[in-house]
């Protein structure tokens, strides 16, 4: 199925943030650009909704830092380490789409 005619959107629609960007000054500019800021406020208690969008994020990054050469960068070239990125991100899908019988 084709997407939406036209150049690709570039900024997404919302923002997720911790309460450190809680400031009027960061919501006003993300509106200004047309970006919906989701930020949790400074003083509400936990349970913001951030953390079901977050852990994703950093459940990801733990399984790319299981690659020893993705934790500690050794390449000086980002060329490099971009392909030493892009693999560990197939391996990472080819384990995950992987049948349980191989």
């Amino acid at each position: 199925m084709p997407g939406k005619a036209g150049r690709p959107r570039r900024r997404p629609d919302e923002l997720y943030g911790d309460r450190a960007y809680d400031s009027q000054p960061h919501r006003d500019s993300l509106r200004a650009l047309g970006i919906k800021p989701r930020l949790a406020r400074r003083g509400d208690a936990n349970g913001s909704g951030l953390g079901k969008v977050r852990w994703v994020v950093e459940r990801t990054l733990s399984w790319l830092h299981q690659n020893r050469r993705l934790r500690v960068r050794y390449e000086r070239r980002a060329d490099i380490h971009d392909g030493f990125l892009k693999l560990g991100c197939a391996m990472i899908c080819f384990k995950r789409l992987q049948p349980s019988f191989c």
